[in-house]
């Protein structure tokens, strides 16, 4: 009987990993998705071109007009939510980009060698979460304190303009890349959800510009009670200097939006395990 003999292993066999995967990898992999798409820059750079230049361009306006601005104008104006105004714009593009952070794979098919590569998908979903907040985050409040301070110094007297000193003017501007970070994670859970693009873009459009119509035209004594939920008008509260009446406190609104963001991620991840690629 012959003796079959096996070769010892070469240091690169050796090296290789034993099969399994974890959060380090799986958040490489996201990374690399999302920096090597086209779509992602792009978005990215028009988040950064309508945050900075509408702000800018809202900033420059106003003090070109102040001296014909009525007394109570000049008053009630707000020159860290006028600096910020751009932000408003720029929540439409960064929801775009959470819904294709997700859809895209499912357009393509590329999901599924997704899923094939790393089976446990509330780790892949938790990754991918991670990725796009982080990312999200860091241009986001690089985008609101440039269209800050760009503001202010274009807000030069006798137009009247803030510093971070100022009460509540740290709060909005910290506030307002924290509220585009997380509408972009609501639109990532809208994706999750729909696994469409055009559907899931149509559902966050929804929820931001059609629905905020819809309860205006209720009676004005449910209206005010059910505004304060809408995300447009809690970014608004966290951006101004002096929230409305009808609205949240600035971070008991920051507050419910991450639980929408939390339900859509958590409802998403149960709904991704039990369907289909």
């Amino acid at each position: 009987m012959s003796v079959i003999t096996v070769p010892p292993a070469t240091p690169r066999e050796r090296s290789l990993p034993p099969g399994r995967y974890g959060i380090s990898g799986l958040l490489r992999s996201e990374w690399t998705k999302l920096r090597t798409v086209r779509s992602t820059l792009w978005s990215f750079a028009t988040v950064i071109v309508l945050g900075i230049g509408l702000g800018a361009l809202a900033t420059a306006e106003t003090r070109a007009h102040w001296a014909s601005m009525g007394l109570g104008d000049r008053l009630s104006f707000d020159a860290t939510r006028t600096s910020l105004i751009g932000v408003f714009f720029a929540q439409l593009v960064i929801g775009v980009l959470g819904v294709l952070v997700v859809t895209s794979e499912y357009g393509t098919g590329t999901i599924r060698a997704t899923f094939s590569a790393a089976p446990r998908r509330p780790l892949v979903l938790a990754a991918k979460t991670a990725v796009f907040a982080a990312v999200s985050l860091v241009i986001s409040e690089v985008v609101a304190f440039i269209s800050y301070f760009l503001g202010q110094a274009l807000l030069s007297a006798p137009a009247t303009n803030t510093s971070l000193g100022s009460p509540g003017a740290l709060r909005a501007v910290v506030g307002s890349g924290l509220y585009l970070c997380v509408l972009g994670l609501i639109a990532l859970g809208l994706g999750v959800l729909i696994r469409h693009t055009a559907g899931a873009i149509g559902a966050f459009v929804g929820v931001l510009l059609v629905l905020p119509l819809i309860i205006s035209a209720l009676p004005s004594s449910i209206a005010n009670d059910l505004q304060r939920f809408l995300p447009a008008n809690i970014g608004s509260s966290i951006v101004s200097l002096h929230p409305g009446s009808h609205n949240f406190a600035p971070w008991t609104g920051f507050a419910v939006l991450a639980v929408y963001a939390v339900v859509l991620l958590v409802v998403g991840g149960i709904l991704l395990v039990r369907r289909d690629a």
